[in-house]
């Protein structure tokens, strides 16, 4: 017995190892005894149903030693210096043949058990693999942290000296005309009034000024009445709604799993309610940060509080996960990643996922410290609500056990109707079990689906009514997030970034690639998230402050200070006014790192209130702009197209929905072309609220956004692709959504009364371009209106309810008659052929007017 070998105080010591403890000395005698007694054991026992090669039967694989600490669908199989809790031993001992291991051969002989046991009781020694020498590379990194600016510490520089000008509103200014005069450059003018309302009205909040706005800013557009018209923007809940946005991008906010095996994420929503109200409120952002990382470790005042702060750690669980991955460990290890991933260029702007695999080949990040990150991780339970799972339908991959319960619970539900639905979901089964895999169910019919699918689908929409009934978390109040796991400790190095390729241990902690004086050392007793965030927020974080105020830069300027807005490592750009940067950072610390106070700063300079306008000399000398000599006009994003488009056209609505839709999904799987995502999409096509709160499962994007580069949901995104291609013409041109509310305007316009030709269409451009249209322009569209109409021919029954075909309705294509959606072929449930035609030809000609207004490159585009 190796027990007998080592010394009593070893033994005991052992025993008490946390789970992830230190890896044996080569030459420990504990190894050998694994090497020539258990290993053997395990590869001619175990490896045929539990080892990589195989689909690790019950979720458990025994190759490697994460597999057996975390054990498979009964939880875990190894708990080191444990005997009697060691599931392991339990099943080779058991007197059970249908629940004894190994199954398919001969019981393990005594002797073979007693060996087991030793080696459970003894520690569970584990050889470590050596970690590849990465000393070259580390040969560069003190160069690097001393030679690159991002790592340097931030400081306050002197304001700029100017003199002979009364150019500058402020500071910022000082910063930006002391660059432009190094380089032999003058600003433009100021925009015009009408420019500069559409421009901030947009930029703070996502929508077009109303006319009566316009009217007002233009009649007295001096600085006090700008002032006044940027602090109502800020204060408004579009503010929260617009700038909310940018958070989710950065935070990949999305309402399902991703790509293998897509599963509704059904409260992600609170997470999204959760930040615009911390930006309405503007919440500091070191705060905003310190509750997104480790709010279920803040203290909270109320149950109300506490709820709020749970709900705040989505921002580390509801990223893509791929539930089918079918081993635990890599499933856990790639979800770190992730998270990893996710807080450093967030917050950092620094690409430290590169260290999982090799210490970093351009930033002085070694691979230590990505698992040092890793250990704070692989400590919190990912309570995203979904295990892993190697195949299976939508409820095998969810599990509400691991959802975060908040304060409030409803009742039990009616026993009653609880046995009806279980009724309901056996006899389903049958009927599923009786076709399933027969050559009856494996035929086709007519519109090419299997005979099998719609007793699948009974059953899968029988026990997700139980599941919804039966299941406390799917009915009371839960969110997505994250808590302390019961298995807190450090982490050990994976090989080549290999799950089950175990090196050294390393401590928990933060990057080394630059100093935080004052930063508090990981709490052993805890995940190490808290210290976490207080180390990312520290006000000796140089890069915290910088990544984030380049971010509002960004926002209002077009261009970051620093253009690589999620990378300020050595791959990176190096930013064009590094003072300005650092002041903005300083200052932004000083006035309690809000968010609004940067904004409004920065929208009231004068570099801000720039034109557009540019000379052959300008660009010449500065084609990107990067000094700030005019203001750089942008294209809308994919959400201001379609919400301005509702907004002209009098549909938007304003009011925040209760809840998403995603709530009312079955926990199936959402494939790209079945009914779920063609729901989701007819629900995103009918519904008129703004565009963050339409549905937004990863790959089911509305139809109404796709063609205008929306986020990807998969990754940190501070900056969105503005292309500008064919295929957003053609949306405009021919997409039923611009059609319906070209169509919705003009019958408005065509039913006024009160007003003259002239007058609806200096209307239509003061709302749609946010000007007074041009004599000129004027005189074009009345001559077009009259030449449309003139020639326009309405169809017959144009005036009755056209046949509806968009993607994700409920009718086949080009017929009336209600089928079931099921039973459309997946090709056709990605055409969009919807009749929109007006009953008259002057609605019509108003129609065709407005659309052509909606199309135009001066609607798209703020100046």
């Amino acid at each position: 017995m190796l027990s007998k070998i080592l010394p009593q105080p070893a033994v005991v010591l052992l025993s008490l190892m946390s789970p992830l403890a230190a890896a044996p000395d080569a030459a420990d005698p504990r190894l050998e005894f694994f090497e020539k007694k258990v290993r053997p054991i395990l590869t001619e026992n175990c490896y045929n149903c539990h080892s990589a090669d195989t689909k690790a039967a019950g979720g458990l694989r025994v190759d490697d030693l994460n597999g057996l600490l975390d054990g498979g669908d009964e939880g875990p199989a190894l708990v080191r210096g444990d005997v009697e809790n060691s599931l392991i031993l339990k099943r080779v001992n058991h007197t059970t043949e249908r629940l004894r291991m190994p199954r398919e051969s001969d019981p393990l002989t005594p002797g073979q058990i007693a060996d087991l046991t030793t080696w459970v009781r003894d520690g569970a020694a584990w050889p470590a693999e050596k970690v590849p020498d990465y000393s070259q590379q580390k040969e560069k990194y003190p160069k690097l942290r001393e030679s690159h600016w991002a790592w340097q510490p931030l400081v306050k520089p002197p304001v700029p000296a100017l003199e002979n000008t009364d150019w500058p509103a402020g500071d910022v200014d000082r910063f930006i005309l002391a660059k432009l005069r190094e380089n032999k450059l003058e600003p433009v003018a100021d925009a015009t009034p009408e420019v500069l309302l559409r421009r901030i009205t947009f930029d703070l909040t996502g929508l077009p000024p109303s006319v009566e706005e316009i009217a007002e800013f233009t009649k007295d557009p001096s600085l006090g009445r700008y002032t006044g018209t940027v602090d109502r923007l800020l204060a408004s809940s579009a503010f929260g709604e617009r700038w909310g946005r940018h958070w989710l991008d950065i935070a990949r906010y999305g309402e399902s799993t991703g790509p293998s095996r897509n599963i509704p994420y059904p409260h992600a929503w609170k997470y999204r309610n959760y930040v615009l109200d911390a930006v309405n409120k503007d919440i500091p952002f070191n705060r905003f940060v310190t509750e997104q990382v480790a709010g279920d470790l803040l203290p909270a005042a109320d149950d109300d509080e506490r709820d709020r702060l749970l709900t705040a750690t989505g921002f580390l669980a509801l990223g893509v996960k791929d539930v089918n991955q079918r081993f635990k460990v890599r499933f856990q290890m790639d979800n770190v990643d992730e998270q990893i991933d996710t807080v450093t260029r967030s917050v950092l702007g620094v690409t430290v996922s590169c260290a999982r695999c090799h210490d970093h080949k351009f930033d002085p990040i070694p691979t230590t410290d990505y698992y040092s990150l890793a250990g704070i991780f692989t400590s919190t339970d990912d309570r995203a609500g979904v295990r892993n799972k190697m195949g299976g339908n939508g409820l095998d991959y969810y599990d509400p056990g691991m959802l975060v319960r908040l304060s409030s619970d409803l009742p039990p539900p009616d026993p009653v109707e609880v046995a009806r639905l279980q009724k309901n979901v056996e006899e389903t089964k049958k009927e599923w079990d009786a076709i399933r895999g027969t050559p009856e169910g494996l035929k086709r019919a007519a519109n090419g689906q299997p005979t099998q699918r719609p007793f699948r689908l009974k059953y899968e929409k029988a026990q997700g009514e139980l599941l919804e009934l039966t299941d406390s978390a799917a009915r009371g109040l839960a969110v997505h997030g994250v808590t302390d796991s019961k298995r807190i400790g450090d982490t050990q190095i994976r090989i080549r970034g290999e799950a089950e390729r175990l090196g050294p241990e390393v401590p928990r902690g933060f990057l080394s690639v630059f100093d935080v004086p004052g930063a508090p050392a990981v709490n052993p007793a805890q995940s190490g998230r808290l210290e976490l965030a207080q180390w990312l927020t520290s006000p000796n974080n140089p890069l915290t402050p910088r990544v984030a105020v380049n971010r509002v830069w960004q926002h209002l300027f077009g261009e970051g200070i620093v253009t690589t807005v999620d990378n300020f490592g050595v791959k990176g750009d190096i930013p064009s006014h590094p003072e300005l940067l650092d002041h903005l950072a300083s200052r932004f610390i000083e006035d309690g790192w809000s968010v609004k106070k940067l904004v409004r700063e920065l929208v009231l300079t004068r570099a801000y209130r720039l034109g557009s306008e540019s000379t052959p000399a300008q660009v010449g000398a500065d084609p990107a702009n990067r000094l700030v000599w005019r203001h750089s006009p942008r294209r809308m994003e994919a959400e201001e197209v379609r919400d301005s488009i509702l907004a002209v056209s009098g549909r938007l609505n304003l009011t925040a929905p209760d809840e998403a839709a995603v709530k009312k999904l079955r926990m199936v799987e959402i494939r790209d072309n079945g009914k779920e995502a063609a729901d989701l999409l007819k629900a995103s096509n009918q519904s008129t609220n703004r565009s963050l709160y339409l549905p937004l499962l990863r790959g089911v994007t509305p139809k109404s956004l796709e063609a205008f580069d929306p986020v990807t949901q998969s990754l940190v995104t501070g900056k969105r692709d503005a292309t500008t291609v064919p295929t957003q013409a053609l949306f405009m041109l021919n997409s039923t959504f611009v059609l319906e509310q070209s169509l919705a305007l003009a019958e408005d316009v065509a039913a006024e009364k009160n007003k003259s030709t002239d007058e609806n269409i200096a209307g239509l451009y003061l709302h749609s371009m946010g000007r007074e249209a041009t004599p000129a322009e004027i005189e074009r569209a009345r001559q077009f209106l009259s030449d449309f109409a003139g020639s326009y021919d309405a169809p017959a029954g144009a005036d009755e309810t056209l046949a509806v075909n968009t993607t994700g309705n409920d009718e086949a294509p080009g017929d009336n008659t209600p089928v079931n959606p099921d039973d459309i072929p997946r090709d056709d449930q990605t055409i969009e052929n919807r009749s929109i035609v007006a009953k008259d030809n002057k609605t019509a000609a108003w129609m065709a007017l407005i659309q052509s207004l909606f199309a135009s490159a001066e609607f798209r585009f703020i100046r």
